[in-house]
């Protein structure tokens, strides 16, 4: 029979895998495994024996897991270039140069107008410049609500923007506490460069003005067309899986905050769920990330190999 007590000092057992040292009362390994006295010589499946000694290890089911606790995504607050879509979408002229893009995007009227709303619309600021619209009132709201759904973060990630910043500020001004934790600008979880096509902050305005792009484009299509001096989805795709694998390797069982943008979130659904090119493009029409949106993977442990991410939410609105 097998005696639960412990009532000598305690020896060191060897695995197969493992050299675990056992003093006095306590095992040096995960608290979740149990000591059992060994009296005689049973055959367990389930004990991890090396040699004839006098304690035997039985495993609990605890499984280390690679992955995050929880992994909280919020996008950016409204940014200057979002407010910047809304205004140009009121003014008439816009809507008259739309219909003439639709009817004839090569007419000379259409280029004509493209090159006058592109005077009219100009941001003057690179997109890592473009700062928040609305001082980040949705985004400090979002704070105050998301303290009382999750554990204060380990580890905070954030998109050297500008606005993802300023979003950031906002985020602890609700939740003060996350100002203790840790943070980490990470390039690679910036938005997608669009190279060329920033200077015209509108794509309509882009294509009239360089022909040629709206062809390649066309044939190409949204997934794999690259902005001319920027990036398509699978280039955003290839470097939020580099960073992903920091998460994993640096940060597994811990919980993280990530702040950034659209299609950084996108690039992260469609790494974790495996999307094909159709996918995504149906995922972004019909589930655009929303400005200060939230989304929540949590780690579960009992999936998998090494436990799995699992979507609790998405896009959630917490303002």
């Amino acid at each position: 029979m097998l005696d639960w007590s412990i009532d000598k000092p305690l020896k060191w057992v060897s695995t197969n895998q493992d050299l675990m040292f056992i003093i006095g009362s306590k095992l040096l390994l995960k608290p979740t495994l149990i000591i059992v006295l060994w009296r005689k010589r049973y055959l367990f499946s389930d004990c991890l024996l090396s040699r004839r000694v006098d304690y035997c290890v039985i495993n609990t089911y605890y499984k280390s897991m690679k992955w995050p606790t929880y992994l909280a995504f919020v996008r950016h607050d409204v940014s200057a270039y979002n407010q910047l879509k809304i205004t140009r979408q009121a003014n008439p002229t816009y809507q008259k140069f739309l219909k003439y893009y639709q009817d004839d995007p090569d007419c000379s009227k259409t280029k004509i107008l493209a090159e006058e709303l592109w005077d009219i619309y100009k941001l003057g600021k690179g997109d890592h410049e473009t700062p928040l619209a609305n001082g980040g009132a949705q985004a400090k709201k979002v704070g105050e609500n998301l303290k009382k759904e999750l554990e204060l973060p380990d580890v905070i990630f954030v998109s050297p923007y500008l606005r993802t910043k300023e979003t950031l500020k906002q985020l602890t001004k609700g939740w003060p506490e996350l100002a203790k934790v840790k943070i980490v600008e990470e390039e690679r979880i910036r938005e997608q460069e669009h190279g060329l096509a920033s200077l015209y902050n509108d794509w309509k305005i882009f294509y009239s003005l360089y022909p040629e792009q709206r062809k390649l484009h066309d044939l190409e299509e949204d997934y794999w067309y690259r902005w001319p001096q920027g990036e398509n989805v699978p280039d955003v795709r290839l470097r939020i899986g580099s960073w992903f694998n920091t998460l994993v390797r640096d940060y597994s069982e811990q919980r993280v905050l990530v702040v950034s943008h659209q299609l950084t979130l996108l690039a992260l659904r469609a790494n974790l769920e495996r999307l094909t090119a159709n996918q995504f493009i149906e995922l972004n029409d019909k589930e655009k990330p929303l400005n200060a949106g939230v989304s929540l993977y949590r780690g579960n442990p009992k999936l998998g190999k090494n436990g799995r991410l699992e979507l609790f939410y998405y896009n959630k609105k917490l303002y």
